[in-house]
Parts: structure tokens; C-alpha cells; sequence
């Protein structure tokens, strides 16, 4: 099985394609000529849904420590926005099946716990420093020595250069 079918399989996968399905069918329930709300679901709602399994695959496939957490707040961010968004609808008269709403709502309420336990469970021994300090580890700071920084690299020892303008790109 691949890693892909792996990713798919997760409660958390899961429940972010209900997301996704629960919300295009909100687009069927918005009055279509109501233009505003047409906007609003197609574009922000539709867009926030998608978002959320492809920055699950995305941290799945990434496996570092802030990458994942880079593409959780991205999914938080999409996932509070959509029950945001969602629970805007309920006041609108045009709105035919309110109780779509609240499925959808309720939905994105087990889909935060999944969230919880899934970030929970990332290893914070596998990471690459965030000098940026938004996704380290705990205990991890953007002003700590990089671990890696001492590691010697020298480009000739993977490519072979006739001499060091070959591959010195800033004089041009």
C-alpha cells in the first residue's frame, strides 16, 4: 500500500472529505440568486473545505516536525474560518435546510478532535529549525544554533566544476 492510500485511510483524512462533500452540498441549499451568498459559499467556503485534506496529505507526506505544524495552522485557520462561515448561513432567510448547517458544524466539531490527537502525535525529534520560530518544537527557539550548521558541506564533493565560477551564479 502506498503512503497515499495510507493518508486516505486516517480517521482524520476521513472526516476532512466529509468536510469537503458536506460543503459542496451547501452550494445546493444557497438560493442561486443570491449572488452574495453565491460568492461567499462557492469561493470561501469551497476553497477553505478543499484545503483542509490537501494540507493533511501534504503534512502526511512532508513527515518534519514544522512542516506538519506549518500545515496544521493551515488547516485550523481553513477549519475555524468554514465553522464560521458555516454558521453565518443560519441566519440568512433564503436558506432552505438549516440543519445542513449544523451537520456541517457539527462535523467540523469532530473533525477538531481527530485534529487534536493527530497533532498530538507528531515527532518532535524529527525537524528542521524554523528560523522563522513559528513551527519548532518545543524547547526549540529561532535563536538556538541550527544542529545541521555544523555539518561540513562542500558543493565539489557531489558536482564536478572545471573551477569556482562554474557554479558561483552571482557574478553574472
Amino acid at each position: 500500500m502506498s503512503p497515499i492510500d495510507d493518508t486516505h485511510k486516517m480517521p482524520i483524512y476521513i472526516k476532512a472529505e466529509q468536510i469537503f462533500q458536506l460543503t459542496q452540498g451547501l452550494v445546493q441549499i444557497v438560493p442561486p440568486e443570491n449572488e452574495y451568498l453565491q460568492e461567499t459559499v462557492v469561493k470561501y467556503m469551497l476553497e477553505n473545505s478543499m484545503t483542509i485534506p490537501v494540507k493533511i496529505a501534504g503534512a502526511e507526506g512532508g513527515d518534519l516536525y514544522d512542516l506538519r505544524m506549518e500545515n496544521a495552522a493551515l488547516i485550523r485557520k481553513a477549519a475555524r474560518e468554514l465553522y464560521v462561515q458555516a454558521g453565518s448561513l443560519r441566519f440568512e432567510e433564503g436558506i432552505r435546510d438549516k440543519d445542513y448547517i449544523e451537520l456541517l458544524r457539527n462535523t467540523i466539531e469532530e473533525f477538531r478532535l481527530l485534529f487534536v490527537d493527530w497533532v498530538a502525535g507528531f515527532d518532535q525529534y524529527n525537524y528542521i529549525k524554523d528560523s522563522w520560530g513559528l513551527f519548532n518544537p518545543p524547547g526549540v527557539t529561532a535563536h538556538d544554533k541550527d544542529p545541521d550548521a555544523d555539518i561540513p558541506f562542500d558543493p565539489n564533493d557531489f558536482f564536478e566544476f572545471d573551477n569556482e565560477e562554474d557554479y558561483d551564479d552571482d557574478e553574472d
